[in-house]
């Protein structure tokens, strides 16, 4: 016969036990933490260098290899089933895609105070992870590829056996604890960096001078766009006619996700909106997590944004909103949607 004992162990609760209250943490911050890994895919990780092989001569890529990797490290790799590019930088590939610098620094374990600190010298290199452009840097791609194939040869020396899921996860503990170390002002400010990196994407081909806060577009009329990464609005779209600035869209980037907490923030965006109105902004979009939230309560909240984009897919780079997006950021700024 089974005692109270036995009952409690298989998973009762005897009469007498006292009631406890548990309360779980919520799932909010790991949700912000998949927004920022999602457009984080399309920039420093595996995919996005694997799409940036796919368009270059792979004959280029080879001989570029061979002068830059030791011979027994590519023996090792050839050995293990791995492709040397997946795991050394090459200049063709940084150059089609500057911001693969992340990929690579990932994989070497490198936080970005770390990496980019004074003494390394990889500083000037900074920009090129965040916005993905090149300008004052391209005559050092090379000595970049080629410092950094010492510690990733090194790397791949000690983990002989190295596999293709480990070089899916190795970089993801370093921005896994990159972002588990930042307080949500941080994780904020990341937001609004990857949607700028987004624009960049649409408009990428039109940008005839970039920088980590501003992209400057000629558009099809001729006329000058600007594009800038601040505060109040967090993205602002201005254009330039003669020697006259004026203003086309604020964009309010609001990364978190607590949906009990969405008032709040479509609240704080509608306070910029009107800022942005008052020095002559006429349209203002929201970007916000959308899932889970009633959009009368956000309309409600905001009445000034013109236009509710999801987080989610914007980051994503798919979705219903992200392809409204597109069509909206290549109209305002006056070039066809690639």
């Amino acid at each position: 016969m089974a005692t109270k004992s036995d009952k409690r162990s298989a998973g009762g609760r005897g009469a007498n036990d006292p009631k406890v209250t548990l309360h779980p943490p919520g799932p909010a911050r790991q949700v912000r933490f998949y927004q920022l890994l999602v457009a984080a895919r399309k920039q420093w990780f595996l995919d996005s260098l694997s799409e940036a092989l796919g368009q270059l001569d792979q004959g280029v890529i080879q001989s570029q290899v061979a002068e830059l990797v030791p011979a027994d490290v590519r023996r090792l790799l050839a050995a293990a089933g791995l492709r040397d590019e997946h795991l050394f930088p090459v200049p063709a590939v940084i150059e089609l895609k500057p911001s693969l610098i992340g990929y690579y620094r990932l994989l070497l374990g490198a936080p970005q105070k770390t990496f980019y600190k004074g003494s390394t010298g990889m500083g000037r290199f900074k920009s090129m992870e965040e916005m993905g452009a090149i300008s004052k840097q391209k005559p050092y791609i090379f000595d970049f590829c080629r410092a950094m194939a010492q510690p990733l040869a090194e790397l791949v020396r000690q983990i002989p056996k190295m596999t293709e899921r480990d070089l899916h996860e190795l970089p993801l503990l370093t921005f896994g604890s990159q972002l588990q170390g930042s307080n949500n002002t941080i994780i904020g400010k990341t937001a609004m960096k990857e949607v700028f990196a987004a624009v960049k994407e649409i408009v990428g081909r039109h940008v005839v001078e970039a920088n980590e806060n501003k992209l400057t577009i000629r558009n099809s009329t001729g006329r000058i766009v600007l594009i800038t990464l601040s505060h109040d609005p967090d993205l602002s779209v201005k254009e330039t006619v003669g020697n006259q600035t004026h203003h086309r869209v604020a964009i309010e980037v609001k990364g978190g996700t607590d949906v009990s907490n969405a008032h709040n923030r479509a609240g704080e965006a509608e306070k910029s909106h009107q800022k942005a109105r008052r020095v002559g902004f006429p349209e203002f979009w929201t970007i916000i997590s959308k899932q889970g939230v009633d959009p009368s309560k956000l309309r409600n909240e905001s009445p000034t944004t013109n236009h509710w984009f999801d987080i989610s897919e914007i980051l994503a780079r798919r979705g219903i909103d992200w392809e409204d997006f597109k069509r909206r950021v290549a109209g305002t700024v006056s070039i066809p949607l690639n």
